[in-house]
């Protein structure tokens, strides 16, 4: 995502928020939540990288932390502390909620029907409930999408004609913060037909990573798809 969409992505989706309105209240400083969904900490690197492109693009465009803006972060990583941290930032009233990942999109739309959300990382909005539609996205949900879950079998396409030997095709996914995943396997599997064996790899931790990368790597040419 752009930054400069970002910017006026956010800046537009609460009512009153436009740069307009800030010039004719100087003195009023705006309350935002940020919910990173896939990072358990501010520490995550996932987490520091989303930050640092989020306080970036609200700096440009004027907003400014301790200023004229207040922002309550909260993080997640595994479903209970997602639920958990959606609660805490609905019950603390801000004006919008900036939520990163799917999984934070509907933990906060589930809390909420009344403070705009707009939501980043987030593949095929419409198919999860998030919006009614693109084009008319309907009450306060809006933002943007990555990609359609049909984007699997293009990605399989394309390690093909990378490396037409390829006959096993691994997918490495945490199904507690990548819900999206299942769909795209799927469409994995029909462009794959029947010459590519695609394979889940169920993930949840560094352990597990490196036991799925070490089965997939005692077989003949595995490929590898990896999503958060």
């Amino acid at each position: 995502m752009r930054r400069r969409e970002f910017i006026t992505l956010l800046g537009s989706a609460a009512t009153g928020w436009p740069l307009a309105a800030r010039a004719q209240q100087p003195d009023r400083v705006r309350h935002i939540g940020v919910f990173v969904g896939n990072a358990g900490s501010a520490d995550d690197p996932i987490a520091g990288e989303t930050l640092r492109q989020f306080r970036e693009a609200m700096q440009q465009a004027g907003w400014i932390e301790g200023k004229n803006i207040r922002v309550d972060y909260r993080f997640g990583g595994d479903p209970a502390k997602i639920n958990a941290s959606a609660v805490e930032l609905v019950a603390l009233v801000p004006e919008l909620i900036y939520a990163h990942g799917l999984p934070a999109a509907r933990a906060v739309q589930q809390k909420t029907h009344t403070i705009p959300i707009v939501f980043t990382q987030v593949a095929d909005p419409v198919r999860f409930g998030l919006v009614e539609s693109l084009s008319h996205p309907g009450g306060e949900v809006t933002g943007f999408m990555v990609w359609e879950l049909s984007i699997g079998g293009k990605w399989l396409q394309l390690l093909r004609q990378i490396a037409p030997e390829v006959t096993r095709v691994g997918v490495m996914y945490n199904p507690d913060t990548a819900p999206y995943a299942p769909p795209l396997v799927a469409s994995a599997r029909v462009a794959a037909g029947g010459d590519v064996a695609v394979i889940e790899c169920l993930i949840h931790d560094d352990r597990e990573i490196e036991a799925a990368a070490s089965s997939l790597g005692h077989e003949p040419l595995p490929d590898l798809i990896s999503r958060p």
